[in-house]
């Protein structure tokens, strides 16, 4: 057996920036209107002209939804080592460290959100567009483990291009182990909300992130295991306007519910408190 040590040393990134992206003025990529930083820090991140769910960074997120200085974070420093010898993977991962502020593509750790203490893990697309490796499959696992041990509830928050292929097998391998996990979880009877943005593709959506007992969207979201361009080539089919969009996954039966950003946070304080009883700080 691999030795986790050996394939997932824990280093120090360097010089990493602000490990919460600013909030900037920005022009919408739906309708081409510019937002203003007070705007869309006032908006959740969301154009005020389209709706438009613009992308956030995984610290964003834990402002947006925790409880105010609940955050404990796990595993800060855990991140892959090029394990394949991929040419220039070593200079990919300093520089998805320096531009987003992580050291991997999820931050993972204990937090209150409206009284009710939770594992949270939120997957960040700055980090080499929330590509799932092997030390993204080991931070997962670790939170499991952890919310198996305090009984808390899970809530994974997942964004993905998929799994990273500069690890080739040990990569793909992350699916069948971070799927085993979950269902031992789901064994202890615990509760797992899992709330997929935009987008979310690949090994991420056909492990860990589809498995959860409740399946929540962002409107508008790309969900899907392969791009529908793709499809399209291979099958030679026209293809509906909003396929592999939430709107269309949810008359389809994949997810429970699409929430709009705002009221994400409303939306999980009135899940957990059909499931548990509050645990104030």
């Amino acid at each position: 057996m691999f030795g986790r040590k050996k394939y997932i040393p824990v280093k120090l990134p360097t010089e990493p920036r602000s490990r919460v992206l600013p909030v900037q003025g920005q022009s919408c990529p739906n309708c081409g209107g510019w937002i203003s930083a007070e705007q869309l820090a006032g908006n959740s991140g969301v154009c005020p002209k389209c709706n438009e769910n613009l992308t956030l960074g995984a610290f964003q997120r834990i402002e947006l939804l925790t409880d105010p200085q609940s955050f404990e974070e796990m595993d800060p420093l855990l991140t892959a080592d090029n394990i394949l010898e991929f040419p220039d993977y070593d200079k990919k991962l300093d520089q998805a460290q320096q531009a987003s502020g992580l050291c991997e593509a999820i931050i993972t750790g204990i937090a209150s959100i409206g009284g009710y203490k939770v594992v949270l893990g939120i997957m960040d697309s700055h980090f080499m567009m929330g590509s799932m490796g092997v030390a993204v499959g080991e931070k997962i696992c670790r939170a499991v483990e952890k919310a198996m041990q305090l009984k808390l509830p899970l809530i994974l928050f997942c964004t993905s291009g998929g799994a990273r292929m500069q690890e080739g097998i040990f990569s793909l391998m992350q699916m069948a182990k971070t799927s085993a996990v979950i269902e031992r979880f789901h064994q202890k009877g615990l509760l797992y909300i899992s709330v997929l943005t935009n987008p979310t593709t690949g090994g991420v959506l056909a492990s860990f992130a589809s498995l959860a007992d409740i399946i929540i969207s962002e409107p508008g979201a790309l969900i899907g295991f392969t791009g529908p361009r793709v499809i399209k080539q291979t099958i030679g089919e026209h293809l509906p306007d909003n396929f592999q969009r939430a709107s269309f996954l949810l008359e389809h039966g994949m997810l429970d519910m699409v929430v709009e950003r705002p009221k994400l946070r409303d939306t999980l304080i009135l899940l957990l408190k059909l499931h548990q009883q509050p645990q104030y700080r």
